[in-house]
């Protein structure tokens, strides 16, 4: 009897699975594909084509795929290479504590480089991934100004705590707040705009509001102290970054793929109000594939007019880590990170440092979510053009996530963990 082996069939969205095939004839060509619908009912998949061994047997962890949506020995490959079918979505997964995602893995007979209709496949196995351990507690957030998602692992702690931000799209994204809270950290999944009674469109970013969110996490009795950590992509990274700079409650900041000036909004700080450099459109272009690369909107950051734009994180009291893909075509994150290094060498400091990952898009996400090259924003009709390679990039998620996990935990304490796995 052919079966497909999964395991485990239950797991967090972040941990790795093993995928077994067995019962095939000897040297049998097979296609293995994945799919699952996301909240809003958008289908993803991928497929690849396998050869049993002599045995009958595909194994993940040692068979070579020869084609589909990738190639060569990546146990996770299937996962890694999910992708829309009718359109460019990204697979993001909105209601984190109700229900996992549900991944089907199916073999099929022969080699299928198209659907066929009605075909049926030789075996099958549905697998859950879910984004939050049990115990993981999820506290809406409306307190004073601040609007978001408070996690909370289980047990009495105290845990390191975390902001959590992401970028240009706004509204609240909470499936990584849900992942950190499983893997041990309070962290505050924060909206700054489209979203609740927030502005609609972010048109000035005032930094007391997010020290608002600093002092609220830091008051929770959950939460270790004396500082806490900001985690952040692309415009969230701006924002974090200047937070490093300017709010003494941050001691430890990670940017991935953002930029070291401030851009197109201005901020302020009490009485302090900053410039920031425009957003230069004349710039946008479009690829041939028709996704729009805004990878040069923002000014240079050795350009003179950008100079004092430059966010001074030479002030900054607590430890920075910047995750730059090499590859990013939704802005130059490799040369902000090197101006930042830079300006903090040239202050005397020691508190920065910096992960490349060659090959590696803009969204840089926890592991094991679907690389995305390109998906639908909200500032352009046509997809944004993100950049990176499928195994280069998925190698960089997987990296990148426990170097997160390490940096915040050397810096704010590691806390007593007593979350459990599915």
């Amino acid at each position: 009897m052919i079966q497909v082996i999964v395991t485990p069939e239950v797991s967090l969205s972040d941990e790795h699975v093993q995928i077994h095939v067995t019962g095939l004839q000897p040297n049998q060509l097979v296609t293995l594909r994945a799919s699952l619908k996301d909240d809003k009912g958008y289908e993803f998949q991928s497929k690849a084509y396998y050869r049993g061994d002599a045995a009958g047997e595909v194994d993940l962890e040692r068979a070579e795929a020869s084609g589909g949506f990738y190639q060569g020995v990546l146990p996770m490959g299937l996962f890694w290479a999910l992708k829309s079918v009718k359109s460019f979505y990204s697979l993001t997964k909105r209601d984190v504590m109700g229900s996992p995602f549900r991944i089907t893995v199916e073999v099929y007979d022969s080699i299928q480089t198209a659907p066929i209709p009605d075909a049926q496949p030789l075996a099958s196995r549905t697998v859950e991934r879910w984004f939050v351990a049990p115990g993981v507690q999820r506290i809406q957030i409306t307190e004073g100004r601040v609007r978001g998602a408070l996690f909370l692992p289980p047990g009495e702690g105290p845990f390191p705590g975390v902001i959590d931000m992401f970028g240009g799209a706004g509204g609240l994204v909470e499936y990584r707040s849900a992942l950190l809270a499983s893997c041990g950290f309070v962290s505050l999944s924060l909206a700054y705009f489209g979203y609740d009674d927030l502005p609609r469109v972010l048109s000035e970013v005032d930094l007391e509001y997010f020290e608002e969110a600093a002092e609220l996490l830091l008051k929770h009795p959950k939460v270790l102290g004396p500082g806490v950590g900001v985690l952040a992509v692309s415009k969230g990274a701006e924002i974090a970054l200047t937070m490093a700079a300017f709010l003494k409650q941050v001691k430890a900041t990670v940017c991935i793929n953002g930029p070291s000036s401030m851009n197109g909004t201005p901020y302020h700080y009490k009485d302090l109000h900053m410039p920031c450099a425009p957003y230069r459109t004349e710039r946008i272009c479009w690829t041939d594939s028709g996704a729009v690369d805004v990878s040069h909107l923002l000014v240079d950051p050795r350009d003179p007019e950008c100079q004092n734009c430059l966010i001074p994180v030479e002030r900054a009291e607590g430890h920075i880590l910047f995750i730059a893909g090499c590859e990013d075509r939704n802005l130059n994150s490799k040369e902000y990170a090197e101006v930042a290094m830079e300006r903090l060498r040239k202050h005397g400091r020691k508190n920065g440092s910096v992960l490349f990952y060659p090959g590696a898009g803009h969204l840089i996400e926890p592991p094991c979510l679907p690389f995305c090259r390109m998906s639908h924003g909200t500032n352009f009709a046509e997809p944004m053009f993100w950049g990176g390679e499928l195994v280069a990039h998925a190698k960089a998620q997987e990296h990148s996530w426990s170097e997160i996990q390490r940096f915040f935990k050397l810096h704010l304490g590691h806390g007593r963990l007593e979350v459990s796995k599915l």
